[in-house]
């Protein structure tokens, strides 16, 4: 069988797959149109986030018997779609939960600790000790929004700072010795900080908006390395405005493209991000939270992994 690579992976892919007997074919550049006119030679499909798969291009992958993902969302494809053709759909974020947990945490310290305006401030010969006086976040409570791969991977991070972690998700009894599960309620009434760990959903989509920021009782801080529609991000800057909100690690933006790789693009970028990028209790990266040179390898792997055993199930 023959696979399409459409983005750069660790080599360990095309590797493990062709060991397992696939002849691996890689198309970096081609349009989408360019695409879909040869996809029905094809019975396997590797993809980070290039373009969606939508309906219109997985009707034309006859032969289409997996698609993996190499990331942890599966939002780029239209899975509806794949069921009903019989295509099995794979993502991978057992490869990268780890990695995305760390960048958590380093958003997290970066902001108690200021340090992303101390060490500019030093750089400028500035030495201001009590300016920057930071937080511990021992005895604070931590919630996360969401209790999968990536939140499970923070609240393990989180064990040794001796703080109390809750979490919320629509699953049902999936608290471990890392976390306490509690209702949405609860957990709005006691955080400190709050971590989004969710997929982008239409329950999840613009979640966090005026309505949600306004009823958490403390004035808090907000973590977001899972995806930026989640956040409105017009009321997010207005909660930093007032207060409400103390500080915000954005590993992700509402205003990211599809293929999470460009953004700059824009000739006017929106007046809340300008405001984002100058505002001192904010951290922003480029969406690397899971983008480490470990998890290069391990988000390979698991897809190696996972249509093995896939395949393996099915002779």
């Amino acid at each position: 069988m023959k696979v399409l690579h459409l983005d750069q992976n660790h080599p360990a892919l095309a590797e493990g797959l062709a060991q397992l007997g696939f002849e691996n074919h890689m198309d970096y550049n081609s349009s989408k149109t360019a695409i879909e006119a040869k996809i029905q030679d094809y019975q396997g499909l590797i993809i980070r986030s290039r373009f969606p798969l939508d309906a219109t291009f997985l009707q034309k992958a006859t032969q289409l018997k997996f698609i993996g993902r190499v990331g942890a969302g599966l939002e780029n494809i239209d899975l509806s779609v794949a069921k009903k053709m019989g295509i099995t759909c794979f993502n991978a974020p057992e490869g990268n939960r780890n990695a995305v947990g760390e960048h958590a945490l380093g958003l997290l310290l970066s902001l108690f600790n200021k340090l992303h305006t101390a060490h500019v401030e030093v750089q400028s010969g500035l030495w201001q000790r009590e300016a920057n006086r930071g937080l511990e976040i021992e005895g604070k409570t931590i919630g996360l929004i969401g209790y999968g791969n990536m939140g499970k991977a923070f609240a393990k991070v989180l064990r040794g700072f001796d703080c109390e972690v809750l979490f919320y998700d629509i699953k049902e009894n999936i608290a471990d010795e890392n976390a306490t599960q509690v209702d949405l309620q609860t957990l709005q009434e006691n955080v400190d900080v709050l971590s989004l760990h969710t997929p982008l959903t239409e329950l999840t989509e613009k979640m966090v908006n005026a309505e949600f920021i306004s009823r958490f009782k403390k004035n808090f801080w907000l973590i977001n390395t899972a995806r930026g529609k989640s956040v409105v991000t017009k009321d997010l800057v207005e909660a930093l405005k007032s207060g409400k909100i103390l500080g915000a690690g954005l590993d992700v933006l509402e205003f990211e493209k599809s293929s999470f790789e460009d953004f700059f693009t824009q000739k006017n970028l929106p007046a809340e991000f300008n405001y984002l990028t100058k505002a001192k209790n904010v951290i922003l990266t480029p969406h690397i939270a899971g983008w480490t040179q470990e998890s290069n390898y391990k988000l390979a792997k698991t897809i190696v992994d996972k249509v093995a055993a896939h395949f393996s199930n099915e002779v």
